[in-house]
């Protein structure tokens, strides 16, 4: 999965580095959509659900004229998942 000599926090940054390359990588007429948004890289989901990663918000789509004010949507992408079954090739990580 990681490089012998890498160590955890390595891994983790490592791992961070995909998502923002990823995030960067999306289409501008869909980055310049999400507004309002925190992204976040947690281990593991929650009670051990069968999860890659989990939007927490009010989709654009049920947003009314009374959005304001509100704490950001949240984009939660589990690393202990995604590392399980990506994670022998680099290459496929950073892709997906």
């Amino acid at each position: 999965m990681n490089e012998p000599e890498e160590g955890l926090f390595e891994a983790y940054e490592r791992f961070e580095e995909y998502a923002r390359e990823a995030l960067d990588a999306l289409p501008p007429d869909l980055r310049s959509q999400m507004s309002n948004v925190e992204i976040v890289v947690e281990d593991e989901p929650p009670g051990g659900q069968p999860l890659l990663g989990l939007y927490q918000g009010i989709p654009l789509t049920k947003r009314s004229s009374f959005y304001s004010g509100v704490l950001p949507d949240k984009i939660t992408i589990y690393r202990g998942p995604l590392e399980r079954l990506y994670g022998r090739d680099q290459e496929t990580l950073r892709r997906r």
